[in-house]
């Protein structure tokens, strides 16, 4: 059995929905009704979350301006694709019946004045519902049987709005029962990534780019054969192609290398899919819907030992922090007040590197930075960076290996490096630069490790 995602620009228009159609019709036929996790329309869900910020600055009538654009956008995909008249008059009155709800959350939020988590998962929730909507109706339409389930009735979370985690046991359950007996009647199940429900009904989102992490999930629970990851690029590659137009496509990367490059920066995946895939050693294959025929790039336990280096990836616009004290020194203690700050203020670190007086971290959140300095100010003297990157190289076994990081940090020469972090995991080495010399850093490295590796 196939877990099939496919992201926004794969659904990003009616003729993007049609190659949807050739791309499960061929699945179906070779290896037999497959699940697919479809993401909202692209920039929908930015138009959504811009609607929510409007309502609730009481700027209702934009509000509803965004509305009516959503509104426009799924139903020239509607008129597009279906030409009988009864089918359109279905899928509008669909169409409408959700936007008539959000119109009333809109209203709420903007007479309120308040925009909470968990309205804006109400809010948020509506691009997939209606995208999943149109292709269920349309695989029908072309002879393809399939049904509709809101993600919603078997995906079950804790009420941690904005990035909610899945109870796995309940979620299992709901989802062995719901989706398998479609799959076994063989009928395509068409259902929507980024959203649930927590055990009383309301609705929650996994938070942005979780339609990976959902269609996981699912894998996990249904025990698939595979997790395929439809996007716009040909697979994992060695470096972001929008940085480097001659990027490779890798063809197998383990599961550890692609969590890392996942997290530091690769967003053809989210960094969440890779953990229960793990757990479970189910394969990820990252696939372009707009090449169906390519191979793509197939992530599973072993990866491929004869490339020691995969792929550079770079995180921008992080913040660094630095904490000095001379209390440090032969003393025990101070890690473990600093992190408790952070665990305080449910705050990740990237990357860590410390030193006998100095401890120097990386952050993507900033959203409490302020209460944490103001806690470990009486503790230590501390320094902010903001707008600096990580870069982050990839590969295999480095500490079996001699002169990986003298290959690196030669071709930097002419690059100010802030803060590096190596060696507490063997297959990467990550650095920290301004953001303007990133993109710089990605080049000068891919052009000197990737010459040695051909």
């Amino acid at each position: 059995m196939l877990v099939m995602k496919f992201g926004g620009t794969s659904v990003g228009s009616a003729e993007r929905f049609l190659t949807i159609v050739d791309i499960v019709r061929k699945t179906s036929e070779e290896d037999g009704a497959p699940v697919v996790v479809v993401s909202a329309m692209s920039g929908v869900t930015d138009l959504l979350i811009k609607a929510a910020q409007e309502a609730k600055d009481r700027n209702l009538d934009a509000a509803l301006d965004v509305l009516d654009k959503i509104h426009e956008k799924h139903k020239d995909c509607i008129y597009t694709l279906f030409q009988q008249s009864s089918i359109v008059d279905e899928l509008v009155e669909d169409l409408e019946s959700h936007l008539n709800k959000l119109d009333i959350i809109l209203r709420g939020v903007s007479y309120l004045g308040e925009l909470t988590k968990r309205s804006l998962d109400a809010i948020s929730c509506f691009g997939e519902l209606l995208s999943s909507l149109i292709l269920a109706t349309l695989l029908k339409k072309k002879g393809i049987e399939s049904k509709w389930i809101d993600a919603r009735t078997f995906m079950v979370t804790d009420n941690v709005f904005g990035k909610a985690n899945p109870l796995w046991e309940t979620t299992t359950a709901k989802a062995q029962g719901t989706i398998l007996p479609e799959l076994a009647d063989n009928r395509v199940v068409v259902t929507q990534g980024f959203i649930g429900s927590t055990a009383n009904g309301i609705t929650t989102t996994l938070g942005r780019g979780g339609s990976d992490y959902s269609a996981a999930i699912i894998g996990v629970a249904c025990e698939a054969d595979e997790i395929q990851i439809w996007t716009d690029v040909d697979g994992m590659m060695t470096a972001d192609p929008r940085v480097i137009p001659d990027a490779m496509v890798l063809s197998t990367v383990s599961f550890q290398a692609a969590s890392e490059l996942a997290y530091f920066g690769a967003k053809v995946l989210h960094p969440l899919t890779i953990k229960p895939a793990i757990e479970k050693n189910i394969p990820v294959r990252i696939l372009n819907t707009l090449k169906p025929d390519a191979k793509g790039t197939v992530i599973a336990d072993e990866g491929d030992a004869d490339q020691p280096i995969y792929a550079i990836a770079s995180k921008k616009s992080i913040t660094a922090l630095f904490f000095s004290s001379l209390n440090m020194l032969m003393s025990h203690g101070f890690l473990a007040k600093v992190f408790t700050v952070f665990d305080k203020y449910r705050t990740p670190i990237d990357l860590i590197a410390t030193s006998e007086v100095s401890v120097s971290v990386t952050i993507d959140n900033t959203e409490n930075i302020e209460p944490i300095l103001e806690n470990l100010h009486e503790l230590c003297e501390t320094r902010v960076m903001h707008d600096v990157a990580i870069v982050s190289v990839v590969g295999t076994h480095f500490r079996a290996k001699s002169g990986i990081a003298g290959r690196v940090f030669d071709c930097l020469k002419d690059i100010n490096i802030i803060m590096i972090s190596g060696g507490a995991s063997d297959i990467t080495l990550s650095f920290v630069v301004s953001n303007e010399d990133a993109n710089k850093a990605v080049k000068q490295l891919h052009d000197h490790l990737f010459q040695k590796v051909k």
